[in-house]
């Protein structure tokens, strides 16, 4: 899935490089809520004066509604909770299994990872639209009244999924959080936030809020185990031979490498992913590399790869072979990143585990 223009990545694609072509731009259940007056909730990425207005209108208002949301620049009133959402990209629809709405859920898109083992079969029950982002036409045969992208490349104006195409068809949009999150940076805030949004939307608070203390409970464990620990270097390997595809300072990755007690040698790179050099790479010796796995090239071929480079050889990450697999999809802005830190934090600190 190589975007095509910014470089070569034989052998290896991504299918973040391919949703970074788009957005190449400064850069796991309780009561339904219970509050009846108008609740207005500003959350996501958005500003006060987004440029899109979407309110759905309902014979006689829901609980907890109306709840307009600012995501990306668009604002949305939701006068009630979506009924069938489609999610284009998997770690969007594992934030709603999680959240116990899969009777919302109408359709999936663009599985990149083995889905959860407690999530399969909710995700198996429902329909698969496409094994890469489902054209406009295949979305709208859906009857959906909401559409959550988990990369930017969901919106494609180009591939005519454009939020504004959608709105105008009178289906609401919302994108993750990461990808609008501009020169900020993301955190495990985000992460949080991002959950709490969701579950605003969909009239489940209460879940949300439980499932939010439960992952930071996580990673807090996991931190603490390595907190007197001496902070380890890494290096993330996306993708890319002639160059590698990396995780910048911007992105959630970075604050993952972090909390699990190591330091990310591009961390200065300013943006979520993006291209370093080899030359680059030697010059900083990581200790450990982080690989990212999905549905592509196998973790095999792409350690094969990095040990097979005679300029990486004196690496000592490379030397001593310490390598790191992560899923794509734990890193994202989603309910899989406490499984990250606790997975670097043991890759990284494995005497802190014993």
């Amino acid at each position: 899935m190589h975007d095509g223009h910014s470089r070569p990545v034989f052998p290896f694609s991504s299918p973040v490089a391919d949703a970074v072509s788009h957005r190449r731009v400064p850069a796991r259940l309780a009561a339904a809520v219970t509050a009846l007056s108008a609740v207005l909730l500003t959350a996501g990425c958005g500003s006060s004066d987004a440029t899109a207005d979407s309110p759905r209108e309902s014979a006689s208002t829901a609980k907890g509604f109306p709840v307009t949301i600012d995501n990306c620049g668009v604002r949305t009133t939701y006068a009630k909770a979506p009924s069938r959402a489609v999610t284009i990209h998997q770690h969007p629809a594992e934030l709603m299994l999680s959240l116990g709405l899969k009777d919302r859920m109408a359709g999936t898109s663009y599985p990149d990872s083995a889905v959860l083992p407690a999530l399969r079969k909710d995700f198996a029950s429902i329909p698969q639209l496409s094994k890469a982002a489902p054209s406009f036409e295949k979305v709208l045969d859906t009857d959906t009244d909401f559409v959550y992208g988990g990369y930017a490349s969901a919106f494609a104006e180009k591939e005519g999924r454009s939020r504004k195409a959608f709105r105008d068809a009178g289906i609401d949009t919302y994108l993750n959080r990461e990808n609008c999150a501009g020169k900020k940076g993301v955190t495990m805030e985000d992460t949080y936030a991002e959950i709490r949004t969701i579950g605003k939307i969909f009239g489940v608070p209460d879940r949300a809020s439980a499932l939010v203390s439960e992952l930071r409970t996580r990673v807090d464990k996991a931190s603490a185990a390595v907190k007197d620990a001496r902070d380890v270097s890494v290096f993330v390997y996306d993708s890319g031979d002639k160059s590698a595809f990396t995780a910048g300072g911007k992105g959630l990755g970075n604050e993952l490498i972090n909390l699990a007690g190591g330091r990310n040698v591009f961390s200065d790179l300013d943006d979520v992913f993006g291209d370093a050099s080899w030359e680059q790479v030697v010059d900083r010796k990581p200790e450990v590399i982080a690989i990212y796995d999905y549905t592509g090239s196998t973790v095999a071929q792409k350690k094969k790869f990095l040990l097979s480079q005679p300029a990486l050889a004196n690496v000592p990450a490379i030397k001593n072979r310490r390598f790191v697999v992560l899923p794509l999809t734990d890193t994202l802005v989603g309910v899989r990143s406490a499984d990250a830190v606790g997975d670097l934090a043991r890759g990284l600190h494995p005497d802190s585990f014993k």
